[in-house]
């Protein structure tokens, strides 16, 4: 009985799906009426840049009519088109999208929107996609979870194919609410942008670091008296079986009387490396007044990068006090690594964040080794709450720091990751309702400039707006209501490797302590209350 819900949903988009008129059928007007502006549509697909892979983007129309018609065009005429006549939703055929991409690569597609109203068809002022050359990775990961300021009670981990619309269980925690296996999960990460490869944290019940090598599984429990916070935001070695990790003593508060909803405050925190190979873990910075937090390596695994804040200030009286939570300000600064002897240099100072009024996050490198990708906030860390969250550059050869200003908006903008081949960028935004995070792209050109964003394309366009906590049914299984509310981009997978993708789920014994995946299990997500965390690019 269970089921019914999401057998339900599925008639339903099967009944949707042929509501909408099939593309190679559809005739584009003959004689219609010039208007002279754009129709407004959901997503804003208008004049953007997309990879040759992605999957069709398709939209509705939000400007009135009884009828709706878009119809693509590349360079060399080639033509693909949509209709609908119940509804707006435009919906292109996946096959001829992807033939039509294909002779449009490194060239531009004209969109023209047509509507039919009041027995006369408008055709609206066109706007422009531009096929970049280089393809996006086409995997990404993420984590789907309650708002911050809701009790999380099912959450897991997931990974979208970007080339269609195809979405499966990575890891999920609870299928059926249960307060014996209550467990949070977060904080997964790949090397290297692989499978073979995979980590992630389960806290609270089943408390542990999960580590993947091919189908080995092992739990790790890092928190002990000389390490009391645990692992947390980790980061693996390009090439070995090395791990960094920061360890977080943090504490959550709320906001009464502030545009911001959650604030998550470093109280201590520290860098752990770990040698998977050798099962062993030492610090790498261990200091009661300084915050470490959020490593990374480089490309080439001879350099990490960081964030480190001050707890203190430093009065001219020669006295020393607690920051307040919005004064405290994140610096970026690196390390030289030498492989022979697992040793790290002195700290240097990257980005003096504190020096220009900003507070620093989540460091990535760009896969060729010359850009430094941030988050950056008007304080703290935790940047996915703060509306002054936006992407941020440092070119390691120019020396210059710079916001991807085409790609933020006035929102938050924040968790995020680089594409295998440096040209894509994924991350978080709460840019549409402010509540609830989405994942958006944007490329990345060789000249170290970003374009406009775009969210992540969905079969149906209203799934973005859908999938919110206020639209589940009351008295239903919460995996079959909708939201989404958290982006944050860590790695991609390989083509090769989608079919492993760790679709399994966790099993425990009798004393509730893991012990091993299902390999063969493939649990489909249905859609859920959750919102999207820690998201990644993989190959």
């Amino acid at each position: 009985m269970k089921t019914i819900p999401y057998i339900l949903s599925v008639l339903m988009y099967v009944i949707i799906g042929m509501l909408t008129a099939c593309s190679s059928k559809t005739d584009e007007p003959a004689n219609f009426t010039e208007v002279g502006q754009a129709a407004s549509i959901y997503p804003d697909y208008k004049d953007i840049i997309i990879p040759p892979n992605i999957a069709p983007l398709n939209f509705l129309v939000r400007t009135s009519g009884e009828k709706f018609v878009a119809v693509l065009t590349s360079s060399e005429g080639k033509k693909l088109s949509a209709s609908a006549s119940h509804g707006s939703t435009l919906q292109f055929n996946a096959e001829q999208w992807k033939s039509l991409l294909s002779v449009s690569r490194g060239k531009e597609i004209q969109v023209q929107v047509y509507t039919y109203t009041e027995k006369k068809w408008l055709r609206f002022q066109p706007f422009t996609w531009h096929v970049a050359k280089e393809e996006i990775d086409p995997f990404v990961s993420y984590r789907l979870i309650e708002p911050g300021y809701s009790y999380y009670r099912q959450l897991g981990l997931y990974q979208r194919n970007l080339t269609n619309f195809q979405e499966e269980v990575i890891y999920e925690n609870n299928r059926t609410f249960d307060y014996e296996d209550n467990h949070c999960i977060n904080c997964h990460n790949y090397q290297n942008y692989s499978t073979q490869k995979m980590l992630f944290h389960v806290r609270t019940n089943h408390s542990g670091t999960i580590l993947t090598q091919g189908k080995d599984v092992e739990k790790i429990n890092f928190q002990h008296d000389s390490i009391p916070f645990g692992a947390v935001y980790p980061a693996w070695h390009p090439t070995q079986n090395w791990i960094l990790f920061s360890s977080n003593k943090t504490g959550q508060a709320f906001h009464i009387l502030n545009e911001e909803k959650v604030e998550v405050i470093d109280m201590a925190s520290d860098l752990l490396f770990y040698d998977a190979n050798q099962k062993e873990v030492k610090y790498i910075c261990h200091t009661d007044s300084l915050l470490e937090t959020f490593p990374c390596w480089s490309p080439a695994g001879d350099k990490i990068y960081y964030c480190v804040g001050s707890l203190y200030d430093h009065q001219s009286t020669g006295t020393v006090r607690p920051k307040d939570f919005n004064t405290l300000r994140y610096n970026i600064v690196s390390r030289t690594f030498q492989s022979s002897d697992q040793s790290f240099g002195e700290e240097v100072t990257e980005i003096n964040c504190d020096s220009i009024g900003i507070s620093a996050s989540v460091p990535r490198i760009s896969p060729d080794g010359r850009y430094l990708l941030f988050t950056a906030g008007y304080y703290g860390q935790f940047h996915i709450w703060h509306k002054s969250a936006d992407l941020y550059i440092k070119d390691l050869e120019a020396d210059s720091v710079y916001p991807l200003q085409e790609a933020n908006s006035t929102d938050a903008d924040s968790y995020h990751c680089w594409s295998s081949n440096g040209r894509w960028i994924v991350f978080s935004s709460r840019r549409d309702d402010g509540s609830y995070t989405r994942l958006y792209i944007t490329y990345f050109n060789p000249k170290g400039k970003a374009s406009k964003a775009f969210i992540l394309p969905q079969q149906d366009p209203e799934h973005n707006m859908k999938r919110l906590k206020k639209l589940q049914c009351a008295g239903t299984d919460s995996r079959s209501g909708t939201d989404i509310s958290s982006a944050v981009p860590t790695n991609y997978l390989s083509d090769e490797r989608k079919s492993y993708y760790l679709q399994k789920r966790l099993i425990y014994d009798s004393k509730t302590i893991l012990t091993t995946f299902d390999l063969d299990s493939r649990i489909f997500c249905r859609t859920g209350t959750r919102r999207i965390n820690f998201t990644l690019f993989i190959r």
